[in-house]
């Protein structure tokens, strides 16, 4: 059955994939980005192309800090499931900017759970973060888990989303669901991610810079697996838990964290092949980053129970498809 959806962050990676995947399926969708230039704009248009031609979409350049016309947009288009993706992203960046966090990630936020009480939605979906979890040492991590230590204020401010949500499910009746993500990676990504940037740098001969001395682990998770999560997630508003509050947390995650010096292998091969030479990256070891974890690890089994879905793309798979696009898209 088509829904109305309104996607914020329609532009950013994920927000993006979701909304082409929402219109092919027959959803009228309504995506919301203030097109801002933390990275290169550039990509955020041609993200936007991609779903420019479907009949269905509608684009409105805004920012949720405007609650004035975050209003208008619930009132014009009155949509029944909301989800919300438009976040300021990375860590180490939070370090520098903190104050882009508090508009984004907590007044932006507010703003859209302010919405969503006084036009009323079906269900409202948000981006959570596996950073979330800190500096835990206990793995896989578990939504069952303690997550009151974060190390970056993106972390921080993660975190206050789910609180805050809890908060409206509790008050108002608000359906919510938080989904912590773990290391999205695809074609289109953000070129903050090691990955992307890895790729840039290789290409150019220059070293990449390998932090906690390449002793990293992280749970890959490739675009589609998020796209098929947050759908199956959107169709199914939570029941009432214990306490009679409609509210649910969930980890997507590939459930198996790579070992970051293997990534870089995958890479090199997926490079190699599409570029039709060996390539090798030149590497730099340094010490563990300020706001960094070493390493991140999803228990889904949530997810599984509920859905019956646990993300299965391949590092290698996934960096092949990054490859090819990027040679496309870059030359």
């Amino acid at each position: 059955m088509s829904k109305r959806i309104l996607v914020t962050g329609a532009a950013g990676f994920i927000g993006a994939f979701l909304s082409k995947s929402l219109l092919e399926k027959g959803n009228e969708v309504i995506g919301l980005d203030n097109l801002n230039d933390y990275y290169d704009p550039k990509l955020k248009l041609a993200r936007l192309e991609m779903l420019k031609s479907h009949q269905t979409f509608t684009f409105v350049k805004e920012d949720l800090v405007n609650s004035e016309k975050l209003n208008e947009i619930f009132e014009k288009h009155n949509p029944e499931i909301v989800v919300n993706l438009a976040a300021q992203a990375g860590v180490r960046y939070s370090i520098e900017n903190p104050q882009v966090y508090i508009n984004s990630n907590i007044i932006g936020f507010f703003n859209i759970l302010e919405a969503c009480r006084n036009y009323p939605v079906e269900h409202l979906v948000y981006a959570s973060s596996s950073s979330v979890y800190g500096a835990n040492k206990k793995v896989p991590f578990s939504t069952e888990d303690k997550v009151d230590n974060p190390v970056s204020l993106y972390a921080a401010t993660k975190k206050s989303n789910e609180l805050m949500a809890h908060c409206y499910s509790k008050l108002y009746g608000i359906p919510a669901t938080g989904l912590r993500f773990f290391t999205v990676y695809g074609p289109m990504g953000r070129p903050d991610m090691a990955y992307f940037s890895f790729t840039q740098k290789i290409l150019n001969n220059e070293p990449i810079k390998i932090f906690n001395n390449g002793d990293m682990y992280r749970d890959f998770t490739y675009v589609d697996d998020i796209v098929e999560g947050i759908e199956n997630v959107m169709s199914k508003p939570p029941v009432p838990n214990d306490d009679g509050v409609k509210y649910k947390v969930y980890n997507i995650g590939n459930n198996k964290p790579e070992k970051l010096m293997d990534y870089i292998e995958c890479l090199e091969k997926s490079l190699s092949k599409v570029y039709g030479r060996e390539i090798k990256a030149k590497k730099e070891f340094l010490p563990m980053q300020a706001g960094d974890v070493p390493r991140t690890f999803a228990d889904v089994s949530d997810l599984i129970r509920d859905f019956g879905f646990k993300p299965d793309t391949s590092v290698q798979e996934g960096l092949d498809k990054f490859a090819v696009w990027y040679k496309e898209f870059y030359g």
